[in-house]
C-alpha cells in the first residue's frame, strides 16, 4: 500500500514511535444515508479506493468528483508492531471535515465535530491484539448548511465568486502512536523576554510517584536540566535562561530572540519518569519573543516592527486544502520570504500544524484565522466558539503565530453594523480569545465594522491615489469606507490600536489559458510590477500605517490576481517585488 505525507504530523507534540495510516483506503458515498440502518461499520460494502488525506473533490484523492455527497465513508486495516501490544494506542485525526464517527473493529469509539481542528481516540479496548484490525470512519458535511464554519468552501457545486471547490471527509493526516498508561497529555511555553523567563505549564497524570524532567538547549548548549516531582495533575515552572548561556554573546544584541530575521529556537525533551524508568518523553520547541502594543505602536520583541504580509488562501491545485507535500508547505513561505514579505495572513483557513512548523523555523508571521460560518444563528456561534477554542490551544506554542482573527470581513455577523446581539458575538469572541491567550493581539471582526479590537484591520482594493489620500490622518482612516463598510460598527470608535491595511491590491494577471478575475487587472508582468510599486509605495507615504497585507500570494481556481500563479510559478520578475518591500524597514 502507497503512503503519503510521511513526516510526523504534529511537530510541536513528537513522539518517536508511530504508525502513518495516509495512503489508499476503502471508500464509499452514502447519498440515501443507509451506512447507519445497514451497518456499514460492520460490513463495508463494495466501493472505490481513496488516498488519504485528500479529500474526494481532488485530483490527489484519485476520484475528483465535485458533486454534493453529503455522507460519506472510509475504510482501511491495520496491524501493529507486537513491541506496542503491551502500550495504549491512540489514534490521530489531523482534521475531518464535518462530523466524524469513529469506528474500531465495528465498535464505535469517538464522535467528534468540526472540520479544522484535530482529534484523537483510546483504541486499546477495541483493538485485535492477535491480527488484522479494522478503521471505520463515517463522515457528515451538509454541503449548502451556511451555519458550518466552512471558510472559503462554497455551498453551491461549482466554485464562483471569491468562494471555491468544497472539502469533504478527512483532509489532514491519520496516524496511530503507541502511548504508555500515564503519559503526557500537554506542554504550553509562555516566554517572558523582559525577565529572560520561559514559563512552562505541564499538563501530566497525578501521581506522586511520577517526576518529570525537562532538558531546555540552544544549540549544543544545555541550558536547563532539571526533575520535577509530580504533586498535582496541572505543574507550572519557570525558568530564567538569560544567566544561563556559557557564552554571553548568545544573549546580546537580542540575538537570542525569534524574528523573521533570526528565528531562533529552543529545544526542549521532557520526560515521564517513574523509579528511574522513562514512560513517556516527547520533543517539543519554543522561540523567546514578545508581541505587544504600547502607545499605539505594533511591537514585536519591544521594538517597532513593519508588518510586510501576503494574502495565502492555502489551497493547492489538485489538491485543495491539502499540501500535497511538505515541501509545498515549506515552498510557500521561503517564496513569499523571497519576495520581501515577513508574514502571511492565513485566509479563512485553519493551517496545518507543519506550516506552522515551517514557519518557526524559517521565519514567518503569521495572522492564525477562524474558518468562517457564512450565515448567523445561534448553532452558528456554538460551533464557532468551540472550534477556536481548540484551534488557539493547538496553536498556542507556535511563535510564528502573532495574531488572532476569530472573525472575517463580517461573514457569520453580516448585520453587525448595527444589530447589538451580532455585535455582541464579535465582541464575545474577542474576550474568549483573550481568556485563554493574554500574549496575542485580537481582532473582532478583520476588515470593518469591528466591535473591540486590538489593531484595526482595513480592507482596501482601491487605486493607489484614493489610498495616499484616505490615509493621510488617523480621522480620514476611520472616516473612509473602501467597501461602503463603516470601520467601526455602531455604537463603537477608534481607541488608538495600530491601523494596517490587510487586504489590498488584488491584481489579475492572466498568464495561461485559466480565465479569472482581480480587483484590477494588468496585461504583462511589467504592468503587474508597476501597480503593485504603486499601490504599495502608496501606503508607504502615509505616517499612520503600521502594515500591509497584499492580496495575494498565488492564485486559487477563479482568482487570478495572485503573484504566483495556482501552480506556484512567479507572474513576475520576484527580485522586483523584493526591492518594493525593502524600501520599508
Amino acid at each position: 500500500m502507497s503512503t503519503i505525507r510521511n513526516e510526523y504530523p504534529r511537530p510541536q507534540f513528537v513522539r518517536k514511535e508511530w504508525l502513518n495510516l495516509n495512503g489508499e483506503w476503502d471508500f464509499a458515498f452514502d447519498d440515501e444515508n443507509r451506512g447507519l440502518k445497514d451497518k456499514w461499520y460492520k460490513e463495508f460494502p463494495q466501493s472505490m479506493k481513496i488516498i488519504v488525506p485528500f479529500a474526494y473533490q481532488t485530483v490527489k484523492s484519485g476520484i475528483n468528483d465535485h458533486r454534493f455527497h453529503d455522507i460519506v465513508w472510509y475504510r482501511r486495516t491495520f496491524t501493529v508492531s507486537e513491541d506496542w501490544l503491551d502500550q495504549e494506542l491512540i489514534l490521530h485525526f489531523g482534521a475531518v471535515d464535518y462530523k466524524s464517527w469513529v469506528y474500531i473493529n465495528g465498535e464505535l469509539v469517538t464522535y467528534h465535530e468540526g472540520g479544522n481542528t484535530p482529534f484523537s481516540a483510546n483504541i486499546t479496548p477495541h483493538y485485535n491484539k492477535n491480527g488484522d484490525n479494522e478503521i471505520v470512519v463515517r463522515v457528515e458535511d451538509p454541503s449548502e448548511d451556511v451555519t458550518i464554519p466552512r471558510g472559503k468552501q462554497y455551498w453551491h457545486e461549482q466554485s464562483a465568486s471569491i468562494f471555491y471547490t468544497r472539502t469533504t471527509g478527512i483532509w489532514q493526516p491519520v496516524w496511530l502512536e503507541p502511548v504508555s498508561e500515564q503519559k503526557l497529555e500537554g506542554v504550553r511555553f509562555t516566554p517572558d523576554i523582559d525577565r529572560g523567563d520561559i514559563i512552562i505549564e505541564y499538563d501530566v497524570p497525578k501521581d506522586m510517584a511520577l517526576s518529570i524532567k525537562t532538558t531546555i538547549s540552544y544549540g549544543d548548549q544545555v541550558l536547563v536540566e532539571e526533575e520535577s516531582r509530580v504533586l498535582e495533575s496541572y505543574m507550572k515552572r519557570s525558568y530564567n535562561l538569560r544567566n544561563r548561556f556559557t557564552d554571553r554573546s548568545n544573549i546580546h544584541d537580542d540575538g537570542w530572540y525569534w524574528t523573521p530575521e533570526n528565528p531562533n529556537l529552543f529545544d526542549v525533551n521532557i520526560k515521564l519518569v517513574r523509579q528511574g524508568d522513562v514512560l513517556d518523553s516527547v520533543d517539543t520547541y519554543f522561540g523567546m519573543r514578545k508581541v505587544s502594543i504600547e502607545n499605539g505602536k505594533f511591537k514585536l520583541n519591544n521594538k517597532p516592527y513593519y508588518q510586510k504580509l501576503v494574502l495565502d488562501q492555502g489551497y493547492f491545485p489538485g489538491a485543495l486544502l491539502t499540501a500535497p507535500t511538505d515541501d509545498d508547505l515549506k515552498q510557500d513561505i521561503l517564496l513569499s520570504k523571497e519576495m520581501g514579505f515577513n508574514g502571511a495572513r492565513k485566509h479563512q483557513k485553519v493551517e496545518d500544524p507543519r506550516y506552522l512548523y515551517w514557519a518557526d523555523k524559517l521565519g514567518f508571521l503569521v495572522w492564525g484565522e477562524m474558518a468562517n460560518c457564512s450565515e448567523y444563528s445561534e448553532e452558528a456561534v456554538r460551533r464557532m466558539l468551540t472550534e477556536w477554542v481548540n484551534v488557539v490551544k493547538r496553536d498556542y506554542n507556535h511563535p510564528s503565530v502573532i495574531v488572532w482573527v476569530p472573525l472575517n470581513e463580517s461573514w457569520g455577523i453580516s448585520r453587525v453594523a448595527h444589530e447589538k446581539q451580532q455585535q455582541d458575538h464579535a465582541t464575545s469572541m474577542y474576550y474568549l480569545t483573550k481568556s485563554i491567550d493574554t500574549t496575542r493581539p485580537v481582532l473582532s471582526n478583520e476588515g470593518w465594522e469591528h466591535t473591540i479590537s486590538d489593531i484595526c484591520g482595513i480592507h482596501n482594493y482601491k487605486s493607489a491615489d484614493h489610498i495616499k489620500k484616505s490615509y493621510e490622518t488617523i480621522e480620514s482612516a476611520i472616516k473612509t469606507e473602501p467597501a461602503n463598510r463603516m470601520i467601526y460598527a455602531e455604537g463603537y470608535e477608534y481607541r488608538g490600536e495600530p491601523i494596517l491595511i490587510t487586504e489590498y491590491g488584488g491584481i489579475a494577471y492572466q498568464v495561461d489559458e485559466q480565465d479569472g478575475w482581480g480587483y484590477s487587472s494588468v496585461k504583462s508582468s511589467e504592468g503587474l510590477v508597476e501597480e503593485y510599486r504603486k499601490v504599495t509605495e502608496a501606503i508607504y507615504q502615509s505616517d499612520i500605517l503600521q502594515g500591509f497585507c497584499y492580496t495575494q500570494l498565488t492564485d486559487v481556481e477563479q482568482e487570478i490576481n495572485g503573484l504566483l500563479t495556482y501552480n506556484r510559478e512567479p507572474k513576475c520578475n520576484l527580485e522586483e517585488i523584493k526591492k518594493i518591500n525593502d524600501q520599508k524597514k
